[in-house]
């Protein structure tokens, strides 16, 4: 499936991390973290509690002494009631990465509001969430002609602005690289957590092997598909008649004549290929989102992922 375009009117893009993340949209943020449906061993302790026992902060239970064990550990209240020696388990504290995946092919610079900009926002929108608590916070970008594009190892408040200006610096436009990438970070050892892909998943090769690349491989991948209200139901916009479109990514032209009929087939192929994406994803434990662009990012965020188990 591709994405065409007709003309639509010149995009003011974003200049200052302020466009992308506002004060307002920060405070209400500041409540949520990121979720992993597994748990996951970091290179170094962090703030994300572990069903592993180690030695942390929080108290976890009680075991008896083995020779050779940590005496700093030992219990000596214990000692002192029952003239045994236990030693203290404590809850050790696991670093969860944070990997955002941002689709920059030129099929994503499209739609009212514009794929590439909500993605964009979104994306500024996770990763504070991911840097205000502590986790490893990583982005990349597929799609442009410099290829695969990385900001790695992000953590704290402090590298908000930096993360925000990598984001401003991304220009949309060329064929996707899906594939490619997806094998690139797959092999990367950017860190085992959440991965996000940001995207329209429109390639012309497919999204099959991407997927494969990173399912399984240390990552709790969650699939983003955003579509743009005028994809989602062109014909509510009153297109009809005669039209030329344009392949964003290779500049292919096809003309067709819009109908009624012709509306309702599209529809279909849509939804077949959103089922088949969703399907895909759900026999790799990947778990698939349809976002509609038109969608408020509060409502996305607050509501929408929290009940998918992203957010909390």
């Amino acid at each position: 499936m591709s994405s065409f375009s007709s003309d639509q009117p010149k995009l003011q893009r974003p200049v200052r991390v302020d466009d992308l993340i506002d004060s307002r949209l920060m405070a209400r943020l500041e409540r949520l973290d990121i979720v992993s449906r597994k748990i996951f061993s970091g290179r170094v302790q962090g703030e994300r509690r572990s069903r592993r026992r180690g030695m942390s902060v929080e108290f976890a239970d009680y075991r008896p002494y083995s020779p050779g064990d940590d005496l700093r550990f030992v219990d000596w209240n214990i000692y002192g009631r029952l003239d045994r020696l236990f030693m203290k388990i404590f809850l050790e504290e696991e670093d969860l990465s944070l990997m955002i995946a941002v689709d920059t092919s030129g099929s994503m610079d499209w739609g009212t509001p514009n794929k590439f900009e909500y993605a964009r926002r979104l994306a500024m929108a996770l990763g504070y969430i991911g840097l205000i608590n502590h986790n490893r916070v990583s982005f990349c970008s597929f799609g442009e002609a410099g290829g695969l594009q990385r900001l790695s190892n992000l953590r704290g408040r402090r590298r908000t602005r930096e993360a925000g200006e990598w984001l401003l610096n991304l220009q949309p436009g060329g064929e996707g690289t899906f594939d490619e990438a997806m094998k690139t970070v797959a092999h990367s050892r950017m860190g085992r957590g959440v991965m996000l892909v940001l995207s329209d998943f429109l390639y012309k090769d497919g999204y099959e092997k991407g997927l494969r690349a990173v399912a399984g491989r240390g990552f709790d991948v969650f699939a983003v598909q955003m579509l743009s209200p005028e994809e989602l139901d062109p014909g509510a916009n009153g297109l009809s008649g005669d039209v030329k479109l344009v392949d964003l990514e290779d500049d292919e032209e096809t003309e067709i004549t819009v109908s009624q009929k012709m509306l309702a087939g599209y529809r279909g192929t849509l939804n077949r290929y959103c089922g088949g994406l969703r399907e895909y994803c759900l026999r790799r434990d990947i778990t698939h989102m349809l976002v509609d662009t038109s969608t408020d990012l509060d409502v996305l965020l607050m509501e929408y992922f929290r009940r998918r188990g992203l957010l909390r």
